[in-house]
């Protein structure tokens, strides 16, 4: 046991060692360090993160007293006129009325010409809504069709025909860019006649080869049947296929030969 703590003896071990210290590399020096000071001493203002340099501070005489956030009314200043009394709608003791004013006009004459003469007032229209209820104005109740009656109902707005004409532009132009497109690309765009005629030749290729599909045999026992069943099917997948493809597009370009 303590031949194992001990360390093992050698003649390597009579001579003190020097201890040897690992030698550090040079600091690294970056070449634009002086460059770098500069820039950040000319773009750092001057208390950027510490605030102001100087701050006020407050006296302690103004400290905060009650009810000093109020608002204050305005001092009220003194009447000057209190003596003069205000401007009375009566008149007065000593005021005299105008006399002696007359009028020559025949009021009794002219009442009786104003009624003889006068258009009888019409009834204002009311409405009521059961037998003993209230009364109630007809003009605003709805009931009367003003709105219908007005020169310009039914009358298609300027905006809304001006718009109309404005994507009928758009459509005619988007359509001649199409067929000078089309024309550059040589296509040929199918008339009415020669899609009806299309349509209805690959309706008929398909009902004859329907035709020979129901005449296949219930039982498929053999490759070559098997396989002329699944050329049956593709072809008539096929023809549906281009069959909706030429019920569905109207319009139809196909390349010159």
């Amino acid at each position: 046991r303590m031949a194992a703590q001990c360390a093992p003896e050698s003649i390597y071990n009579l001579l003190p060692r020097l201890e040897e210290k690992p030698v550090k590399p040079p600091r690294y020096i970056s070449t634009f360090r002086p460059s770098v000071k500069c820039e950040v001493a000319k773009n750092k203002a001057q208390w950027k993160t510490m605030g102001p340099a100087k701050v006020a501070v407050p006296s302690p005489k103004n400290f905060l007293q009650k009810h000093s956030k109020e608002p204050k009314l305005p001092a009220r200043k003194k009447e000057q006129d209190s003596k003069k009394l205000p401007a009375l709608s009566v008149p007065r003791r000593t005021d005299h009325p105008v006399m002696g004013i007359q009028s020559k006009k025949n009021f009794i004459n002219t009442n009786a010409v104003a009624a003889i003469t006068g258009l009888p007032k019409k009834p204002q229209p009311i409405y009521v809504d059961r037998r003993q209820g209230d009364k109630y104005l007809l003009e605003t109740s709805g009931l009367v069709p003003k709105y219908i009656k007005k020169p310009d109902y039914g009358v298609t707005p300027k905006y809304v025909t001006r718009r109309n004409e404005e994507m009928k532009r758009a459509q005619k132009e988007y359509e001649a860019g199409i067929l000078e497109h089309l024309k550059k690309r040589a296509m040929k765009r199918l008339s009415d006649e020669e899609r009806r005629s299309l349509l209805q030749g690959l309706k008929k290729n398909w009902e004859e080869v329907y035709r020979e599909f129901q005449g296949l045999s219930v039982e498929i026992d053999t490759v070559p049947k098997k396989l002329y069943k699944e050329k049956l099917e593709a072809q008539m997948k096929q023809l549906e296929h281009d069959i909706e493809v030429i019920e569905k597009h109207k319009v139809i370009y196909i390349a010159n030969e």
